[in-house]
């Protein structure tokens, strides 16, 4: 079996450097990974019984729903198992956790990550809807609600977490944990000790990014 790794448009246009390193752990451990940077919602040549490993849950979504004979698999799950890793310490940080809409039924990918977090030393403060009961982060709304609807939801959402500091594996999370004024920690950003930087964050200005790299990709 072929593998594979997809970084995603979103996290080649936040910091591609985290991508570099992500690919790099990869071809350590499992040796001779490629980098696909094929948008997914483009058509690509992968060779069936490919496996995509990914950090993008909409990549991972759309990739086994339009793709036969490809199977992905998340980073997070390879981590978790992971003997080699060198996980940095938050000494016992507490952050709440935002589960991404596209895991909503992948409790594996739950799993994986909290037990990430927990090598990582941070003490998970779970919101009451989590996990296969959690709840949109507002963003999937673009373009079928008015900007402001769709901010309106970010921040009810971002209301509900019960830290400030947010641990989040989708970057567009990143910007609807920030409109509603809590601390985003992009789950990449955590593994390899780097700050989470809100970057672009108006949805306007941040879908029109994303669909001029869709384009180019």
């Amino acid at each position: 079996m072929k593998n594979v790794f997809a970084p995603g448009c979103a996290l080649l246009i936040y910091k591609p450097h985290l991508a570099k390193r992500i690919l790099e752990f990869l071809n350590d451990e499992y040796g001779n990974v490629q980098e696909h940077i094929t948008c997914c919602k483009h058509e690509h040549s992968l060779e069936v019984s490919t496996q995509i490993i990914n950090t993008c849950p909409g990549c991972d979504r759309r990739y086994r729903e339009l793709n036969q004979g490809i199977s992905t698999i998340s980073l997070w799950e390879l981590l978790a198992k992971s003997k080699n890793y060198m996980f940095p310490d938050y000494k016992g940080q507490k952050m709440s956790i935002l589960d991404a809409c596209p895991t909503r039924n992948k409790e594996r990918v739950h799993e994986a990550i909290r037990a990430i977090l927990n090598k990582m030393n941070v003490k998970i403060i779970e919101p009451e809807k989590t996990r296969t009961k959690g709840t949109c982060c507002g963003d999937s709304f673009y373009g079928a609600l008015p900007v402001d609807e769709v901010k309106e939801l970010m921040r009810k959402r971002a209301s509900e977490m019960p830290h400030e500091d947010v641990v989040v594996y989708c970057v567009s999370c990143i910007k609807s944990m920030h409109i509603g004024g809590k601390k985003g920690r992009y789950l990449v950003d955590l593994i390899f000790n780097e700050e989470t930087v809100p970057g672009v964050f108006e949805p306007d200005q941040w879908h029109a990014q994303l669909d001029e790299f869709i384009k180019e990709h």
